[in-house]
């Protein structure tokens, strides 16, 4: 579990003096209650260091220098005490003690970790990491090609907005975000700007009533073709004034009024140039379809060829599939034909946007329903390009009050009406995200779950501090810092020059997420690596979770801002924690001797349950983090057996909210392979002919919600590759056991 096993833990914990009352004042200024467990991990993480694993004996010896010290502590501090004195009075009880060799190891590492305090707001250090093109920094988003002027630029400015913003953060949070305690997302960012994070984007009312960029003022288009290339230029711009996801939501319905336009004009021109008017409407609806086709297609083409100002393209979800007119099935159909299809000559798959297909029980879930023919095509699309995505209609409204898409990867916004009672979906945003280290909570408990109850109070009230820090910093924004977002009706309502953004934000209108990490590992800290069938250890995992929810509910009552529990998006994030904790605690089996944490609740990766136990286990977590899911299954090729797939999303359907499809999809064009390709050092080959040259073959992964082209970017995965060609350890995928994915596509018995 931690450096001291079962037994060491029940000696030193009978050599243990009673506890001081006495306060401990930390480098950032808060108080926190005195606990010498703290110093007994570091003493032993020094002791360990010079003298290996530790013996019976040791631990005795550790144990009586705790004590030495706590007793040393209690002698001298009445009330409080400040860390530099705690760690003085550590190093003279070593030294008196002639451990010699222990007090250098625990001096260096504080000396360290004081360097490494100093280094992450020194802008030159920062800069030079970046030109040294040191992994961390240039490998931190898997979308962005760091070898490209325009990356390189904005990872630049990217270092200067850290080492800005760890200054401009609360003293205890930028400290807790250095130590590894939180994350604070998007750092390079905010909140050296007060930038916002994802949103679903007004397109209605701007498509309607018209919208400026620039020096532009565009008018509303009066054809699908016109309409989906401003919706191509809003998309850019607002990616260029936040820096997460932008959502087009229920892209079908939007569409549709443009297409019955291009009919009207057509069935016009037949009426003047076909003297027989029973093929008018056959001429008006063949070249409505073709319209269609081409405005969806040149969309598609649009969004992954744009660029915006912070170098990478733009991160795009577009949701369908609720539509029932003959407008907006085809151009469901057009949006599943064009993507099946592939970009280019070669038929390469299509990075962005995310498709978002939803389901809906009566119109396409069941055979019979008059939009099954389209789900028929989701899945084929899915077996051969991953994407769509699948959205559970009823239980997306169930778990957040109302039905809409993510906002970009799956950051989900609560149901929130208006003046009027109006259910308002486009046009609002999130404001950011604060991720919570759970593992280093429950390394640090050492076994005691009374201890890992008491630290989680202490790091939640750290994470309060900072949600409302993010909410604080975007407050300070004025209209005239984003145009298109605040003016020009991106966020819904127009404000003027001197309007306060916060009526955008307060009131439940914007959300502000408290993210975690971690539940597989901190489950296996208390009750073994195997521990999903045994109910108490399931029983903490989900009260983990309610204490999260229940404590994000506490805070937006307080600030009147929406927190939401957000299972996050965790890139680097999976890499970051557990480096830093194995660096503290070292290779603590099935918990940091892995490299990389659990995202979220998913299960654990190494694992091959069959989708539905997967579907079935996670299912429970989502209901208290509704404010951001998603499920992952990951399959063998399916493109010989899709009824495997459609009998997952029928199973998933009453379930869970959002699932992912995580299947082989990458293509050699030398010797026509068609499957998974084998990680190698370099990036990804062809086990076919060992094809490596990223012009002659497609290779496609998912990270983290998006897909991604690491063969593109070699560098871009670093060390993640050799773990899984999958890259699946950053979301939690499974790999499905073939047999469980059974011919005729039946779920087990127990679908509902």
């Amino acid at each position: 579990m931690t450096i001291l096993d079962h037994d060491a833990r029940r000696v030193a914990a009978t050599s243990r003096p009673a506890g001081l009352a006495v306060e401990v004042v930390k480098r950032d200024g808060r108080t926190l209650r005195f606990d010498d467990t703290r110093i007994r991990n570091a003493v032993a993480k020094a002791y360990g260091e010079v003298h290996g694993p530790l013996s019976e004996m040791d631990e005795r010896t550790l144990s009586e220098l705790v004590h030495r010290i706590h007793e040393e502590i209690a002698s001298r501090y009445a009330q409080t005490v400040k860390i530099y004195e705690i760690q003085s009075v550590v190093e003279h009880v070593l030294l008196e003690a002639r451990q010699y060799d222990v007090a250098r190891a625990y001096i260096d590492y504080r000396v360290q970790r004081d360097f490494a305090r100093a280094q992450a707001t020194d802008l030159n250090h920062s800069i030079t990491k970046l030109l040294d093109k040191d992994k961390a920094v240039v490998n931190e988003n898997a979308n962005k090609d760091a070898e490209v002027f325009n990356t390189q630029r904005d990872l630049t400015a990217g270092m200067v907005g850290k080492s800005i913003g760890l200054r401009l953060l609360p003293a205890h949070v930028a400290n807790a975000h250095q130590k590894g305690d939180i994350h604070y997302h998007d750092l390079d960012y905010h909140p050296y700007a007060p930038m916002t994070n994802c949103c679903l984007i007004d397109f209605k009312t701007m498509l309607a009533k018209g919208f400026r960029i620039g020096n532009a003022q565009v008018e509303p288009p009066r054809s699908i073709q016109t309409a989906t290339a401003q919706i191509a230029q809003i998309i850019a711009n607002v990616s260029s004034s936040q820096y997460g996801g932008a959502t087009v939501n229920r892209i079908d319905e939007l569409l549709a009024p443009y297409a019955q336009a291009n009919h009207a004009k057509h069935l016009d021109e037949a009426r003047e140039w076909i003297s027989d008017p029973a093929q008018h409407e056959e001429y008006a609806s063949a070249r409505t379809r073709k319209d269609i086709y081409d405005a969806m297609q040149s969309l598609e083409y649009e969004i992954n060829t744009l660029f915006t100002s912070n170098g990478q393209t733009p991160f795009t979800s577009v949701g369908f599939g609720l539509g029932t007119s003959w407008y907006e099935r085809e151009i469901q159909k057009a949006i599943l034909e064009i993507r099946m299809r592939g970009l280019g000559k070669e038929g390469r798959t299509a990075i962005f946007p995310k498709l978002l297909f939803t389901l809906k029980r009566g119109l396409n879930l069941a055979e019979g329903d008059p939009n099954y023919d389209i789900k028929q095509m989701a899945v084929e699309c899915a077996t051969k390009r991953m994407y769509p995505d699948v959205l559970s209609y009823d239980k997306v409204v169930e778990l957040t009050g109302s039905f809409k898409a993510p906002m970009g990867c799956r950051s989900f916004l609560q149901g929130w009406t208006d003046a009027d009672g109006e259910d308002v979906v486009e046009g609002r945003m999130n404001l950011g995200v604060v991720t919570l280290n759970l593992p280093r909570i429950a390394l640090e408990s050492d076994g005691d779950l009374g201890t890992f109850w008491a630290l989680l109070e202490e790091r939640l009230a750290t994470m309060r501090d900072a949600l409302m820090y993010r909410v604080a910093r975007c407050k300070e924004a004025v209209p005239g810092n984003a145009p298109i977002l605040y003016v020009h009706g991106a966020f819904g309502k127009r404000l003027g020059p001197d309007d306060d953004v916060d009526t955008l934000f307060r009131d439940g209108r914007a959300t502000v997420s408290l993210g975690y990490i971690g539940l597989y590992e901190v489950a296996t800290a208390f009750y073994g690596p195997a521990w999903e069938s045994d109910p108490e250890a399931k029983a903490l995992t989900v009260s983990i979770l309610e204490s999260l929810r229940d404590h994000a509910k506490s805070w937006a009552a307080e600030s009147g801002y929406w927190v939401s529990v957000y299972s996050t998006p965790s890139e680097s994030l999976t890499d970051r924690f557990c480096r830093l904790d194995k660096e503290r605690f070292g290779s603590v089996p099935d918990i940091t001797d892995k490299d990389y944490y659990t995202n979220s609740f998913h299960y654990d990766v190494r694992k091959n349950p069959t989708p539905f136990e997967k579907l079935d286990f996670e299912a429970e977590y989502a209901q208290y983090t509704s404010g951001g899911f998603i499920h992952y299954c990951e399959y063998p090729v399916l493109r010989q057996n899709p009824k495997a797939l459609e009998a997952v999303w029928d199973y998933a359907y009453d379930r869970v909210g959002y699932l992912g499809t995580n299947t082989p999809i990458d293509r050699c064009y030398e010797c026509g392979y068609a499957g998974d390709f084998d990680p190698t050092a370099a990036g990804f080959a062809c086990p076919q002919c060992g094809n490596e040259d990223p012009r002659t073959c497609d290779v496609v992964k998912r990270t983290c919600g998006y897909l991604g082209n690491p063969q593109q970017r070699p560098m871009v995965h670093g060390r993640h590759v050799e773990i899984s060609s999958r890259v699946k350890h950053m979301d939690g995928d499974v790999r499905v056991p073939l047999s469980a994915l059974i011919e005729d596509g039946q779920a087990p018995s127990s679908r509902p």
